[in-house]
């Protein structure tokens, strides 16, 4: 509970905080500040489950902020990886070790929520809100958040945390700034058993026809995820790269139980993540990954923080401390997901221009096959391989624009840069097919 005043809220129906948006970075959020004890309120709009555009590609960082005792719904485990540039060239890759878990986002989405519930955070589905208000007569107090529903509802909070999505109404209200949005399309096809078999344990990246687009096949038992991604305002040209990617690989005769859509956004450098004791986080706060458009891991780190942050933004008794607060929220989440996010960018500009050079690394390259596996196993980031690898550093400075304005966003000082693991000798859990 609340504390000192939770008597005095109680009376006037105040929470703690109130989390609008019940996927990754929401539940995350919710989880964060009933763990601490709070009077915590998740709305959902929609009744759960329910179904999202989304690979469900679950990489280490994913699994390092999921709660205590969240045990993956995984419906496979890939340890292997195929590269094609559009259609050509296509290599296998493998790996011993296990590089990242497929699920699928309706049991994802619920497992999370439920741990947020168990951690005595409050339900409630079918709530979509309207807007938020700071100020004016639904606000009784400066340390108070009206939100209010469609029909009219009020709800009163010490603290809001939205992680409504991408088309956020809370995202609107901070004046989120997005600078990169990138449309997805995705099918979900049911295939046979020997059709399933063929794709066990491995999935397809291929690097698409227009600038910084590709397409993936994710297998999930008996179904298989078919996306492509590419920069909005190719509509067109997306769809028809979907519809070629689906024929080259056999799955045209096989009809999808979803196909779907949905546009991703990527904050601009400048952008907000806050207004007074309003926060986001998430898709809502345009936090992905922006080469990959890898969102998954970015919403539950980032709500996590959120989550952590409402608490002592509902603390806070007056404007100042409130400010400071927030303030240290979008520090840390800029120290951590903001230089990811930097190279991320620096590594799109480089690979719409020569994507061919990234299959070569990938395919041919074993310090690169190697830097992809210890990313999407958790053992390293691109900030810190950065930091830590000249030859990583080398080609980022030589190849990306902006070069100065990377290393400082990947806290590098050339001059600094000393040592290197090099080339470690043989990877033996490796290997190269064709």
């Amino acid at each position: 509970m609340s504390g000192e005043n939770s008597s005095a809220d109680d009376v006037q129906r105040v929470w703690d905080v109130v989390v609008v948006g019940a996927g990754p970075a929401g539940a995350s959020a919710a989880y964060a500040a009933a763990v601490a004890g709070r009077r915590v309120l998740l709305l959902e709009k929609a009744e759960l489950p329910r179904y999202k555009t989304c690979g469900g590609g679950i990489i280490g960082p994913s699994r390092d902020a999921l709660p205590p005792g969240f045990e993956l719904p995984l419906k496979d485990r890939v340890h292997a990886v195929t590269f094609s540039n559009n259609g050509r060239f296509t290599r296998t890759r493998r790996s011993k070790q296990m590089m990242f878990g497929l699920i699928n986002r309706p049991e994802f989405d619920q497992q999370l929520v439920e741990h947020a519930q168990k951690a005595g955070a409050e339900l409630r589905t079918g709530a979509a809100v309207q807007r938020v208000e700071q100020h004016g007569a639904a606000v009784p107090d400066r340390r108070t958040v009206a939100v209010v529903l469609q029909g009219g509802e009020t709800l009163l909070a010490r603290a809001v945390v939205g992680a409504d999505g991408s088309a956020s109404r809370i995202g609107a209200h901070v004046g989120v700034k997005v600078d990169q949005v990138d449309l997805g399309l995705e099918a979900e096809i049911p295939v046979p058993e020997t059709v399933a078999e063929d794709w066990k344990g491995r999935v397809l990246i291929d690097w698409g026809p227009m600038p910084g687009s590709y397409g993936w096949v994710f297998p999930k038992g008996d179904t298989l995820t078919v996306g492509v991604i590419s920069a909005r305002g190719e509509g067109a040209a997306t769809k028809r790269y979907l519809e070629d990617f689906v024929a080259r690989l056999g799955l045209a005769g096989f009809e999808p139980s979803i196909s779907s859509g949905h546009l991703t956004r990527c904050r601009a450098d400048d952008s907000p993540l806050s207004r007074g004791r309003v926060l986001v986080c998430g898709d809502a706060a345009g936090l992905l990954e922006p080469w990959t458009r890898e969102g998954i891991s970015f919403a539950l780190r980032s709500g996590r923080l959120a989550g952590e942050w409402a608490v002592r933004i509902a603390e806070a008794h007056d404007a100042v401390d409130t400010r400071r607060q927030a303030l240290n929220y979008a520090f840390a989440v800029k120290a951590g997901l903001g230089v990811e996010m930097s190279i991320g960018k620096r590594m799109l500009a480089v690979f719409e221009r020569r994507p061919g050079l990234f299959h070569a690394a990938l395919t041919g390259f074993r310090p690169a096959w190697r830097a992809f596996k210890e990313i999407t196993q958790g053992r390293t980031s691109l900030g810190e391989l950065v930091r830590s690898h000249p030859l990583a550093q080398r080609a980022l400075t030589t190849l990306a624009p902006e070069p100065v304005a990377l290393e400082k966003a990947a806290g590098v000082d050339s001059g600094d840069v000393d040592g290197a693991d090099g080339a470690d000798g043989a990877d033996t859990e490796d290997s190269v097919t064709s």
